[in-house]
């Protein structure tokens, strides 16, 4: 059985942060609520969490800034935001902020629910928790081994650096699924290197080199904005 989504909320009313608890505990969430973002900051320290409802109107660190500060420190958790206010640019100035869906008050619990679901959602493919441990993938003219961890073109196995490998069956081990940069880090090149995003997309480039015919309109390897790639494959038992 999964376990349930820790959920942290940040709002500065009381009731409604009472409310909050209640109502999505019972929706079978680990909810933990803080009225400032000095706690908040403290409980993400301490332990992840997989989404945080950020009220918009609160103390000294509104939720703009601290949406920003969060996402500046690295922190990609999947941000909820909740404002009394219904201008349109406060959305759009939300969402440039690093938000990833924005929600005015009042609203219906359910939405709520049904909002924070459609994240961790979109959360969890872009994890790109692999799918695919022990079968081989084909696309076009190559297939691909996953547990030997080689390549072959029209039956002639190629020899790629190990760097490009990695990343390949990275890629393949969840296969028509999007997988997110950081997933894709930690899955080729290992959770305690200092990696950064662009060295992600300097190895994408040098596969797309190997594998696609014009690597400047991939059929195989496929960007997908604001998550990471995805490998369009055929996948067999």
């Amino acid at each position: 059985m999964d376990k349930p989504a820790k959920i942290i909320v940040l709002d500065d009313e009381a009731e409604l942060r009472n409310m909050l608890q209640r109502f999505l505990s019972g929706q079978g969430f680990e909810v933990r609520v803080v009225e400032d973002s000095k706690r908040l900051d403290r409980y993400l320290q301490r332990e992840p969490y997989d989404l945080l409802v950020l009220d918009l109107m609160i103390g000294e660190e509104n939720g703009l800034e601290i949406c920003s500060r969060l996402r500046a420190e690295g922190q990609t958790l999947p941000i909820l935001m909740l404002t009394a206010k219904g201008d349109p640019l406060d959305k759009v100035v939300g969402l440039e902020t690093g938000a990833d869906d924005y929600l005015a008050k009042p609203f219906l619990p359910r939405e709520l629910v049904a909002r924070i679901r459609a994240l961790l959602r979109r959360q969890k493919i872009a994890s790109g928790d692999p799918t695919v441990t022990s079968q081989a993938v084909r696309f076009g003219n190559f297939a691909l081994d996953i547990g030997k961890q080689t390549l072959m073109r029209g039956g002639e196995t190629l020899d790629i650096h190990s760097a490009q490998m990695l990343l390949l069956v990275a890629l393949a081990s969840s296969p028509n699924r999007p997988v997110s940069r950081d997933n894709l880090i930690a899955r080729a090149r290992g959770r305690d290197h200092d990696a950064l995003d662009r060295s992600i997309d300097v190895q994408v480039l040098r596969l797309r080199q190997i594998v696609e015919d014009d690597p400047s309109k991939p059929r195989f390897i496929k960007t997908v904005w604001g998550v990471g790639y995805m490998l369009i494959a055929d996948v067999e038992s």
